[in-house]
């Protein structure tokens, strides 16, 4: 077949003129064509490879989204240790070592940091090392915590070896036999006077029970006061040593007499309702170096921790106080 021939219009002289082929602008389409086809290419080649993932990056990710996963729950369950072993400090502080007059453990000496932080360089290539750094320093405040939390116990187990006879004396029990909290009514701190209608200081813990109910003493001590007292009714104070005292108010028998010996456990009397009292209950308080501190931190010879802790919400009652 024979070769088309091509024209082209030239509008200067107004005619068709035959193109002449030659063999540099045959190079020259050729090269256009080449250069055109290799830059689509190009461009289909890098749009493939960013939207479409390898089977090995497909692994990666699915391995990688498996980790982060494992991470989330790792954080969770260093939480729930972090809120058990809160608990346990802050019973450490506020009632075993107050037990002892123990100074409570400062905060910064919980959470000092661990010593060698260039420890943590060593993950700052791995992929999420953030998240992975900070699950590790999660994990070594909690071990940092619970070493100091242990050598705590140890401290107090040595004071209670050391103070043996203190403990007999110490107040230690509820006053009335109160297994299921149902008998606590109010607790230490600001309430609402019933007779006086007007805020004032309750020293001390009220226990609801029928009249007659026996009451026991907390402690080893000395009766130091069997009678009537103002506003108290008929009344026991015990004199413990060691700082410590215990009064037992409004009761309805007293069947102990100054100056006799009692030990815990014993009965000293029987609730009643006499002096300024608006129904049978007893009113019970503990001092310590001749000022009011709050009972219900002297019973952990009576209550397991979780009847402590439903002890101190009952306690925090504002609205059933009796005197």
């Amino acid at each position: 077949m024979a070769r088309k021939t091509k024209f082209h219009f030239n509008p200067e002289t107004l005619s068709y003129e035959k193109v002449e082929t030659t063999v540099w602008g045959v190079l020259k389409q050729v090269g256009l064509h080449l250069l055109t086809s290799l830059l689509s290419g190009g461009l289909f080649f890098l749009i493939f490879i960013w939207l479409v993932d390898s089977p090995k990056e497909k692994q990666l990710s699915s391995e990688n989204a498996r980790m982060k996963a494992q991470y989330k729950m790792m954080e969770r369950r260093i939480g729930d240790l972090q809120t058990v072993l809160s608990d346990l400090q802050q019973r450490d502080d506020n009632l075993y070592r107050v037990v002892f007059q123990a100074d409570p453990i400062p905060y910064e000496v919980r959470h000092s940091s661990i010593g060698n932080k260039n420890r943590y360089e060593e993950f700052a290539d791995m992929s999420n090392s953030g998240l992975l750094i900070e699950i590790i320093q999660q994990v070594d405040d909690l071990s940092k915590q619970t070493y100091i939390q242990s050598q705590s116990y140890d401290e107090l187990v040595k004071l209670a070896k050391q103070n043996k006879l203190r403990l007999e004396h110490l107040p230690a029990i509820q006053p009335v036999l109160n297994k299921d909290l149902r008998r606590v009514a109010s607790g230490f701190g600001v309430r609402i006077d019933p007779i006086y209608r007007r805020p004032k200081m309750h020293q001390g813990m009220d226990f609801t029970a029928p009249t007659g109910t026996e009451i026991f003493a907390t402690g080893n001590g000395k009766v130091a006061e069997a009678g009537w007292k103002q506003g108290y009714g008929n009344s026991v104070i015990i004199n413990h040593g060691f700082g410590y005292k215990t009064l037992y108010a409004h009761m309805h028998k007293i069947r102990v007499r100054t100056g006799q010996q009692v030990t815990r456990g014993q009965v000293i009397g029987t609730v009643g309702n006499t002096g300024k009292s608006t129904g049978p209950h007893l009113h019970y308080e503990v001092h310590y170096q001749g000022k009011p501190v709050n009972p219900q931190n002297y019973y952990f010879l009576d209550l397991s921790p979780e009847e402590y802790d439903k002890m101190v919400q009952l306690s925090q009652n504002a609205g059933q106080v009796l005197d």
